[in-house]
């Protein structure tokens, strides 16, 4: 509220415009491609198809490594059926042994079972197998690659697959096949889970971008929708936001932001009807020091009349007027002045405090400064604006009635830190509450409040400030800081 209070040298008009250079140009609505929602429900569909394809590879290597359990069991029940019909002839019938082959899909196959011999047919059989699988050996990521490997290939078509019976798992079959039915089959399954996938993903994306529409994107919207209309119309009621009874951080957002619009209106409303104020004091503080001046000349006059009574009646009068002439010409020059402009430049802090010293302790009643500080230590700052700063802050001292003001310098966190101690009564609890405020934190009688406020400004300009560090009967320290 010290910088609000400050504003009141701004007239009318240099609020406006000051108000229209701040505000920015509200953000075009994005497209239907580039908006939020839109982003959201592609971003939910690609999400959902990774992992979709994470499940995809898995699940057509466990399709290809059932297909074959499927032909090592077919190989099994074969040899069995064999076995079965050979007993009452002691023999198998070929053409019996070719059927059960054919109908099975198998091209020849080999059995080996504990304790007896290891059977082998193949009158089919082709003399080269250029590929064969051992699902005994084959680890996870094997089976995925092969079962991508057989649906890419093109140049092959017989292939071999080694494996425990999955009826009996202490028999080995080998088993030779034709792998064109395999591959079809695996293209076939492999489109019906892309097909399910798209379906699941786009069901999940449309129900996960109706849900986020409802939490967030609207609730988002009308957030930022809020903030546009303030920033056009700050000071029209309507542009608050009316938060909802949400709980979620939503909710808090909502709230949050229309606790911040209103005091920010209230704080904006204040500070035109103060810069109104400040106009029109700035107008009767010049037409009033006119006036003044002139009952000056009218009690001069009075006050050198050769009358001791007359003497004695005029000159508190004269005090008096005195006193508002110099609110008068200090209330002009802080609304008509502005912010000073800096010029920096390299300064070693000893010898600003010396240079100080030499120019401010002649026109003190009361203090004696001394000075710890380090001679090589450099900063940048405006001499010019330093000066008049120390000059508020060291004058305030004296008149606060302090025989000893130290001033102490030191490096603290990047700053050029100057610690002002003083060893006089000590602040107010009234003067505390209004220390930067113009014309209200003053407790000295005489006093316009105006010294502290011009110190700030004079050091906020050049990127640094100032604060009461402490305050008791025993003294008061304020701490200046710069940036190195």
């Amino acid at each position: 509220m010290d910088d609000a209070r400050t504003d009141l040298r701004l007239d009318e008009a240099g609020l406006d415009a000051a108000r229209a250079d701040s505000v920015v140009a509200a953000p075009q609505r994005d497209s239907k491609t580039s908006s939020l929602s839109a982003r959201l429900l592609w971003f939910t569909i690609a999400f959902v198809m990774m992992a979709e394809i994470v499940f995809f590879m898995p699940s057509v290597a466990h399709y290809r490594v059932n297909y074959l359990n499927d032909k090592l069991a077919t190989a099994h029940l074969v040899l069995t059926a064999l076995d079965v019909a050979a007993v009452k002839t002691g023999q198998i019938d070929p053409l019996l042994r070719d059927n059960l082959l054919s109908q099975g899909r198998i091209l020849g196959m080999s059995v080996q079972r504990p304790g007896l011999p290891t059977r082998t047919f193949g009158p089919a059989i082709p003399s080269r197998i250029p590929y064969a699988y051992d699902l005994r050996r084959d680890m996870f990521w094997d089976l995925v690659v092969d079962a991508f490997k057989t649906m890419l290939r093109r140049d092959t078509y017989a292939v071999m697959v080694t494996g425990l019976s999955p009826s009996n798992p202490a028999v080995l079959v080998d088993a030779v096949f034709d792998e064109r039915p395999l591959r079809s089959e695996l293209w076939a399954y492999a489109g019906r889970i892309l097909l399910i996938s798209v379906i699941i993903s786009v069901v999940s994306a449309v129900l996960v971008y109706a849900t986020l529409q409802w939490l967030a994107v609207l609730p988002l919207r009308r957030i930022t929708a809020s903030m546009t209309g303030f920033q056009k119309a700050p000071e029209d009621p309507r542009s608050v936001i009316h938060p909802s009874a949400r709980r979620d951080e939503v909710g808090v957002a909502e709230r949050t932001l229309a606790a911040m619009q209103q005091e920010l209106r209230t704080a904006l409303l204040q500070k035109e009807r103060l810069a109104g104020v400040g106009t029109a004091v700035t107008k009767i503080s010049h037409d009033l020091k006119n006036l003044l001046a002139t009952a000056m000349l009218e009690s001069e006059r009075l006050e050198a009349m050769p009358d001791p009574e007359v003497k004695r009646l005029t000159a508190g009068m004269v005090r008096a007027l005195d006193r508002a002439v110099q609110l008068s010409a200090s209330t002009l020059r802080f609304a008509k002045e502005g912010l000073p402009q800096v010029h920096k430049q390299p300064l070693q802090v000893a010898v600003l405090l010396a240079d100080l010293k030499q120019s401010i302790q002649p026109i003190l009643k009361n203090s004696v400064i001394t000075i710890d500080a380090r001679a090589d230590t450099v900063f940048a700052g405006d001499l010019d604006l330093l000066h008049r700063a120390f000059e508020n802050l060291l004058r305030n001292a004296d008149e606060a009635g302090a025989a000893c003001i130290t001033l102490t310098a030191m490096e603290e966190g990047g700053y050029q830190t100057i610690h002002v101690t003083d060893t006089g009564t000590g602040l107010l609890q009234k003067a505390r509450d209004n220390l930067f405020v113009p014309f209200a934190g003053s407790t000295r009688a005489g006093g316009f409040g105006l010294g502290l406020p011009i110190a700030r400004e004079l050091l906020r300009v050049q990127g640094g400030d100032i604060t009461l560090l402490s305050t008791s009967p025993e003294g008061t320290c304020f701490v200046v800081r710069l940036p190195l």
